[in-house]
């Protein structure tokens, strides 16, 4: 039976080190296997939820931009700037997460969120914005793509 020194649902840094120093010690009867495991993929979800935010908030301004040509601004501009770099960065770094962006799912989930943030940041009502996304990725992503309002 394996004994562990801390406990995965005590103090997480603590057992992460220690499972760490385990493996590098090549103790490996000793490691909490279920848990690394489960932690390995949570590293995975993070990176996807990380591209979802991202896109979220660059779609959200993207309408922001359309929708309010008298607001358009420096923040504005910054922030769509950001994220498209952002985005391709994160899909240099990551290429396991391009296939995502192929699914009809993940851009109904990123669109929803963008309608919340643009909803939530305009007090526009949801129906002021289209059902789905207009854009294709190439053009979201084109540094020269910004949209012409309605």
């Amino acid at each position: 039976m394996s004994v562990h020194l801390h406990s995965y649902n005590g103090d997480i840094v603590a057992w992460a080190n220690e499972q760490a120093r385990l493996l590098r010690e090549g103790q490996f009867s000793q490691l909490d296997i279920e848990h690394i495991a489960e932690e390995i993929e949570d590293v995975g979800k993070s990176e996807q939820r990380e591209l979802e935010n991202r896109m979220a908030v660059l779609l959200a301004h993207l309408l922001k931009w359309q929708h309010q040509p008298e607001r358009q601004g420096n923040s504005w501009l910054r922030t769509i700037k950001v994220q498209r770099k952002g985005i391709a960065s994160r899909l240099r770094k990551t290429p396991s997460l391009k296939p995502d962006l192929q699914t009809e799912e993940w851009w109904e989930g990123v669109w929803a969120e963008a309608l919340n943030i643009a909803t939530r940041e305009t007090g526009f009502l949801y129906e002021a914005f289209p059902e789905n996304c207009p854009w294709a990725f190439e053009q979201v992503m084109d540094p020269d793509f910004w949209p012409s309002p309605p």
